[in-house]
């Protein structure tokens, strides 16, 4: 049985720039360059996908290609390395629309695909899915709805995660506590002293920074205490609510039992936190490395509502290609997504099942067996919440809020007036990039 064999940390990196303007309209594939990138000129039969090979997947890909064109021996898939990471492949992506040869399918981000849906430059899933007799109600629910937009849904989801609460059971026992998650954030407010004591040096719980998706894992314990950085386009950044839980964020630091990390992952496996909240896809790592006694826990989600954030990249099909190319694109996606294979993909690189039938699957339920921590990701599920608009679907709208997070933190700045910035600016982006599109 195959075992979760890669590090996997979220690359869910926002667009580089809220200045970068996306093409308003799609492009054509049938360009005559000669683009290294493009698969054979005019060959329909050659599915080009763009990928930055999430957790160092590229072998996988290749595994999971060559299983599809074993079942499929009249279509060929050509793997490009589109970029180092989900902004690069986005970029790629946008050039091309410009005018240049588009690939079959492109990997992007939670952060990114919908810049690209409003101005019309991938497909309508939905659309291609009738057309081709596939069956997309078997996608949990969660991670399908994330790409909605007017009707439709304008990506599929493929390299997805959650955030997990990761704790040190040698700590929890020394600190004498029950071997579990805290039911909500205030429980583990009255945590944090005593596992702080039991700790000595270090600190009991650690939050990303910025760069390290402080705005991401942050949602979750936010939302669990009723605030959230929008609801639809409207933003909730200085509601009395939300307000009140960065209080709790800041508290966290100022009473001394969590700090600001810039590698959470590696501080936790070798001692120098207690705790933290991470990616699914870190089970790997921790898994490999960590030498003590760990679990992983659900997030609290105490009103019942969802308290977790979705994460990760799914796959786009462009909407200027032929439909042919669409056609043969999307039974490719269906493919690398059944149960069998995403549950495959799953085991390899720490991302979530995306097919609701995944633990039907011999191989995966015996692999679930085995790892019952990261069981815990899949049964959290349907606890799984898509994210708020002015995190991940405005242009930097990720950096621009964990940026106010890190600073509010570590150099006091005052709250109210830091998330009042943060909402002008924001507010600012929608008004001007967003809001005539939707």
């Amino acid at each position: 049985m195959a075992q979760i064999s890669r590090r996997y940390f979220l690359a869910a990196a926002s667009v580089a720039s809220a200045g970068v303007t996306l093409a308003a309209c799609a492009g054509t594939g049938g360009s005559t360059s000669s683009s290294s990138n493009s698969g054979a000129e005019g060959d329909t039969n050659t599915i080009v996908w763009w990928s930055n090979h999430p957790a160092n997947s590229k072998d996988v890909e290749l595994e999971l290609i060559s299983r599809f064109e074993a079942e499929n021996p009249d279509l060929k898939v050509q793997l490009v390395d589109a970029g180092a990471n989900y902004a690069e492949v986005s970029q790629k992506f946008n050039a091309a629309l410009s005018g240049g040869d588009l690939p079959d399918l492109v990997v992007l981000s939670d952060t990114e695909w919908f810049n690209f849906a409003i101005n019309g430059a991938t497909a309508n899933i939905d659309e291609l899915a009738k057309r081709n007799n596939i069956d997309t109600s078997s996608y949990v629910d969660s991670l399908f709805n994330d790409y909605s937009h007017d009707g439709g849904h304008y990506g599929l989801p493929f390299a997805r995660s959650t955030v997990l609460f990761y704790y040190n059971k040698d700590l929890w026992a020394k600190a004498g506590l029950e071997d579990r998650g805290p039911n909500s954030w205030e429980e583990f407010t009255e945590w944090g002293p005593k596992l702080q004591e039991a700790m000595g040096s270090g600190f009991a719980h650690g939050w990303g920074d910025a760069t390290s998706y402080l705005s991401w894992t942050f949602e979750g314990p936010m939302w669990s205490m009723g605030g959230n950085y929008s609801e639809g386009w409207e933003s909730r950044l200085t509601t009395p609510e939300t307000i009140r839980t960065v209080e709790w964020l800041k508290s966290t630091v100022d009473d001394g039992y969590a700090t600001i990390s810039t590698d959470v992952t590696n501080e936790f496996v070798t001692g120098l936190i207690g705790s933290c909240i991470q990616s699914t896809g870190d089970l790997s790592s921790v898994s490999g490395a960590a030498t003590f006694d760990w679990g992983v826990a659900a997030m609290p989600n105490p009103t019942g509502e969802g308290a977790c954030p979705t994460g990760g990249a799914g796959l786009g099909i462009p909407a200027g290609i032929s439909e042919q190319r669409q056609d043969n694109a999307i039974k490719f996606v269906d493919f690398l997504t059944n149960a069998k294979n995403t549950g495959f993909w799953s085991r390899e690189t720490g991302y979530v099942p995306v097919r609701k039938d995944a633990a039907e699957d011999a191989d995966h339920a015996a692999f679930l067996k085995e790892n019952p921590a990261y069981n815990v990701a899949v049964e959290q599920l349907p606890d799984t919440r898509s994210q708020d608009n002015f995190r991940v679907l405005l242009p930097n709208g990720d950096r621009t809020i964990g940026d106010a997070l890190e600073k509010i933190c570590l150099t006091g700045a005052d709250i109210d007036v830091t998330l009042a910035e943060v909402e002008e600016k924001l507010n600012t982006i929608y008004t001007r990039d967003i809001k005539s599109l939707i």
